[in-house]
This record gives C-alpha cells, sequence and structure tokens, in this order.
C-alpha cells in the first residue's frame, strides 16, 4: 500500500516514529515533509499529502500536526478526500469501516508514538464495510 505522509513542526516527532515503524512494515511510504522542528505552515503539507490521495499517487494519506484540526481542514478541501482526525483506535476503524476515510490526521501533541502508531496501523489495515447504507452516505457527502 502507498501512503503519503506529511506534518509541519508540531508533527514532526510523530511523523518520524510512523514513517519508520510503517516502512519497516512494509508499506511504501512518500514522505512531503516537514523535516524538522522548526516552525512552518501546515497548509502546504497537508495539501500535498491530499492531492497525491485524491490523484491515485497515494492509497491513503497521513497529516500531521500539534492538534490534528489544522491538516484535517486543509485536507478536507481537496475534492475526493475524506479525512478523519482520529485520537483513539476505535474512531481510526470506524471511519474507515464506515466512511471509507482516505486520510487519517493526528495530532502531534494530543497522542503519543505508542497510540499514533496504533491508530496509524488499524486505519490502514481497515478497509471500507462496503455497507450500501454507508455507500449511499458517502454518495450524499460527495
Amino acid at each position: 500500500m502507498k501512503v503519503a505522509i506529511g506534518c509541519d513542526h508540531g508533527g514532526y516527532e510523530l511523523k518520524k516514529v510512523l514513517y519508520k515503524e510503517l516502512k519497516e512494515k512494509g508499506y511504501d511510504i512518500t514522505d512531503f515533509g516537514c523535516d524538522s522542528t522548526d516552525s512552518c505552515d501546515y497548509p502546504a503539507y497537508a495539501r500535498k499529502v491530499a492531492e497525491s490521495v485524491a490523484t491515485g499517487d497515494a492509497d491513503r494519506g497521513i497529516v500531521i500536526c500539534t492538534t490534528g484540526i489544522g491538516v484535517s481542514i486543509v485536507a478536507n478541501k481537496v475534492k475526493g478526500v475524506r479525512c478523519a482526525l482520529c485520537s483513539d483506535v476505535l474512531s481510526a476503524e470506524l471511519t474507515r469501516l464506515h466512511n471509507d476515510a482516505n486520510v487519517l490526521a493526528l495530532g502531534g501533541g494530543i497522542v503519543g508514538p505508542n497510540l499514533g502508531l496504533a491508530i496509524a496501523e488499524t486505519f490502514l489495515k481497515t478497509e471500507f464495510s462496503q455497507e450500501e447504507k454507508h455507500v449511499r452516505r458517502i454518495a450524499a457527502i460527495e
């Protein structure tokens, strides 16, 4: 699976952990930055990840800032992206099952590395349920 990942300075430390661990698990990761904890603006990085998913260059995306809120707003501006901000494993599972979310937003200042990795792995491994009611709801969103 091809996964696009990007962050701002507030998500950099979590992104480093996710990149390393997911790469070791066999995911094909494209890192859109940033590359340090120096202050930067999250919209550019979140947009690159979202566009990569929307064009099909990546199967799924992960965007990270301090809270996950800003990057999720940006990602959801890109047509074809359904980005979900998750701070627990169950939400990550349900947003895939029910919403077919294709981008995950995480708050680097909210979740630690262990929980962040568990959320990301759940998001990446869970397939959309294909239930008619969920298909209908997604169509209504679009």
